[in-house]
């Protein structure tokens, strides 16, 4: 089991990978780092139960894992453990997330 697979949200939080920018061109030209910029897609990974009513009534999150979603240019918690150092992944709230990708 993955380290990130092992991360549970809690409530309506959603645990999304950012996509990666290709660091290649079709022709084969690599590009510098710096010249390459972030994307604002992602990948669930994992989703909490949702919310939950006054009534103490769960609401679903409309987002299951290996959706591709549009994320917003700020935001989100970055999260940074020891064994997640090769991929980026943020913890956004399920409102917060802009739209489900096709």
């Amino acid at each position: 089991m993955s380290a990130a697979k092992r991360i549970i949200p809690l409530l309506d939080r959603v645990l999304i990978e950012r996509v990666k920018a290709e660091t290649k061109t079709a022709t084969g030209i690599l590009l510098p780092e710096k010249a390459v910029e972030k994307l604002n897609e992602g990948v669930v990974v994992a989703v909490g139960p949702g919310n939950v009513t006054k009534e103490g009534n769960t609401i679903p999150t409309g987002l299951s894992e290996g959706d591709r979603v549009l994320l917003p240019s700020y935001g989100g918690s970055p999260i940074k453990l020891e064994s997640l150092k090769e991929k980026e992944y943020l913890l956004f709230r399920a409102e917060e997330i802009l739209a489900k990708l096709q």
